[in-house]
């Protein structure tokens, strides 16, 4: 019984912090709203996260009652996910309407559709099998922050690495890994201890670049940026492979949820 409710209250605590990540990038399709256009945003990252949270329902679907919680933070981020590119869609110019639209039909109809095919095929085995291709998804989108990372450690600049979405990304990742513990679901765990490892290191290098003091320039030296880098978030993140996200604040003039979104893309890409 104590396990029970031990798993009840990470579930839950999971299913608020996953939905706060899958709100993140709000800010940045106001801001394409208004200028009715997609400007060099991606559309990579949510039909990912799309992609991640339909298989993580499926997964959830050959449990019995108990994966009850993950559906329910899934469908939402199904939901969302998908006025997140309808909206892309409708705004985004015609080469990128076309290549969102291919990435769409072959991802999440034509390759959603295949594994459900051989699941459906597997019979005692296909939760294994599912666990085991939600997994490998959710270390993919877990490993695309490295990019940003690589960009501090470079540039000695947490500009385009906010910490409320370290943060946020962190916390989902521990709540779900002991949602996995307490409910002794390995496939769900598994992926949330690299998702919680490396969101440490990300505050760890906001903390210490942060108050990274450079060395003095003449003052006819123009300080470098960072131009050529953004980076991306998300969702994966699925809930459980949440990577996604983001709740990034708007500095400089620039969308640094538009950032993360093009670096994470651009990794995810390569």
């Amino acid at each position: 019984m104590a396990l029970n409710v031990l798993a009840f209250t990470f579930g839950i605590m999971g299913n608020i912090i996953s939905f706060i990540v899958f709100l993140a990038p709000v800010p940045t399709f106001v801001r394409i709203c208004k200028k009715k256009s997609t400007e060099g945003f991606q559309s990579l990252p949510y039909v990912s996260a799309l992609f991640s949270a339909m298989l993580w329902i499926y997964y959830a679907m050959q449990k019995d009652g108990s994966g009850f919680l993950l559906i329910t933070i899934n469908s939402v981020g199904c939901f969302i996910e998908t006025i997140y590119i309808v909206l892309f869609i409708t705004y985004a110019n015609k080469k990128a309407r076309i290549s969102t639209l291919k990435v769409l039909g072959l991802l999440n109809f034509l390759g959603f559709a295949a594994i459900i095919l051989v699941g459906e095929l597997l019979g005692s085995n296909r939760e294994k099998v599912l666990g085991g291709i939600c997994v490998g998804f959710s270390v993919c989108v877990f490993a695309a922050p490295l990019s940003i990372m690589r960009v501090v450690i470079r540039t000695k600049s947490v500009e385009f690495m906010p910490f409320s979405l370290s943060l946020f990304l962190t916390l989902s990742a521990i709540t779900w890994l002991f949602y996995g513990l307490a409910v002794k679901d390995f496939y769900v765990a598994l992926p949330n201890i690299m998702g919680a490892f490396l969101g440490a290191v990300q505050m760890i290098l906001y903390i210490i670049y942060k108050y990274y003091k450079a060395p003095k320039t003449d003052d006819t030296e123009k300080p470098k940026t960072v131009s050529g880098h953004s980076i991306d978030m998300v969702k994966l993140a699925s809930t459980p492979a949440s990577g996604d996200l983001k709740a990034p604040p708007q500095t400089h003039g620039g969308d640094l949820e538009g950032q993360i979104e093009k670096e994470m893309a651009n990794q995810i890409q390569t």
